[in-house]
């Protein structure tokens, strides 16, 4: 009997592996390409070039289909992503079901999405994954902007029938307050890493020990205003503990680090900062336990693949309240606290700096403990594959073609 041909997925992202400057939303769409693959074919279309970098990945051939293990994908030159390439695109990769993996990106998303709409690509069911694009701290960025392409787009029903990726009941709440309760929102959560845990194990085993009255802190992300690292940093200026914070992350936003700098650059003596450069995603987790703390005072995160790997190390976390992660202090894995409540903050560093290593290690049991069992009750694998189950049923429902 012959085997059945898997539902084929035609992926837009303006960022892909091997790229990891642009964060989170690389890692998610990777997860789960390779988590997937086994019931869906991928096809996907990105940049050939990582955020911010001037040239090409030098692994791969642009502008031309590359087969993968598990994947098939087109990395595009700038002077090929243009809207004649992109009317090509899908008569040359046959799929069911189109996913696009944010909703602002005008050529990785918007396009795409109007060409559908114009019916000048085949008519096919969508989903979109806005990444925490809706979020209360990303719109508060080019607001103006932001909000305009909003009322256009309800205007115009140009995502009227668009299936809704949230990955946490937060997002869901964020996209039905601007798309209404019609707009059907499946929550799924991000994937992480499937070979992990062993590597993670270890390295909680062999991690760091904490220094009485000496606290070493990272910051790892963007260097973007989203991010909060000024917040991270005037918030230090006014600890009394001996404090080391080390800052890992490309700048994608050259004023806003020259704003860091300046806050730096007049630290008081028991605090000093260190500017260490990008790290690729995969040492991740080996900086993280070479931490006592991982401070994140984020605007808003749909996910927060930082925070998953600063727990999977047993690092205890330091976060805003603009993220799915939650209730930590309850189970001793960190704080997630109101960016308002400075003092607070201020007094968690401060306690944390005074801690000995036998008192703090409760902390570090606490971070790996709470990702271990918050990962067992995901269902994540489950619950992604029922949103293309649902876009493949309804390519059935308006006659399309099944193979």
């Amino acid at each position: 009997m012959a085997k059945k041909p898997k539902p084929e997925i035609l992926v837009y992202t303006k960022y892909f592996y091997p790229a990891y400057k642009a964060g989170g939303p690389v890692r998610t769409l990777l997860n789960m390409v390779e988590q997937l693959h086994e019931w869906y074919s991928f096809k996907i279309v990105t940049s050939d070039r990582d955020y911010g970098d001037t040239c090409t990945f030098q692994s791969i051939q642009p502008d031309q289909w590359m087969k993968k293990e598990k994947y098939s994908v087109l990395y595009l030159s700038p002077g090929q992503r243009n809207i004649t390439r992109f009317r090509q695109i899908p008569g040359e990769a046959s799929h069911d079901v189109v996913y696009l993996n944010s909703f602002f990106c005008f050529r990785f998303s918007i396009l795409p999405l109007v060409l559908i709409r114009f019916r000048k690509v085949p008519q096919k069911p969508v989903i979109l994954a806005p990444r925490g694009e809706f979020s209360e701290g990303a719109l508060k960025l080019k607001w103006l902007k932001k909000r305009a392409y909003i009322a256009f787009a309800k205007a115009t029903g140009l995502y009227k029938n668009v299936i809704w990726q949230a990955s946490s009941e937060y997002e869901e709440r964020d996209i039905r307050k601007w798309f209404g309760d019609s707009a059907v929102v499946h929550i799924a959560p991000d994937l992480t890493p499937a070979n992990a845990g062993s590597v993670n194990q270890e390295l909680y085993q062999n991690r760091r020990k904490k220094e009485k009255d000496f606290l070493k802190i990272i910051f790892l992300s963007r260097i973007s205003p989203m991010k909060n690292l000024d917040g991270a940093l005037r918030i230090l200026e006014k600890v009394k503990g001996r404090v080391e914070m080390n800052i890992y992350g490309p700048v994608t936003d050259e004023t806003y680090w020259a704003k860091c700098r300046e806050i730096i650059a007049r630290m008081p003596d028991n605090v000093k900062v260190t500017y260490k450069g990008s790290v690729p995603h995969e040492e991740v987790p080996k900086v993280m336990a070479e931490h006592d703390l991982f401070f994140f005072p984020t605007h808003g995160e749909n996910f927060g693949h930082v925070i998953h790997e600063a727990l999977s190390v047993g690092t205890p976390v330091l976060i805003s309240d603009q993220t799915p992660w939650r209730n930590l202090e309850e189970r001793q894995a960190g704080w997630d606290l109101s960016l308002s409540n400075e003092e607070k903050i201020i007094n968690v560093v401060e306690f944390c700096c005074s801690m000995p290593s036998q008192e703090f290690f409760k902390y570090n049991k606490g971070a790996y403990s709470f990702l271990a069992s918050s990962v067992k009750s995901t269902g994540a694998i489950e619950a992604n594959r029922k949103i293309f189950k649902e876009a493949y049923q309804l390519l059935g429902d308006n006659g399309g073609h099944k193979k």
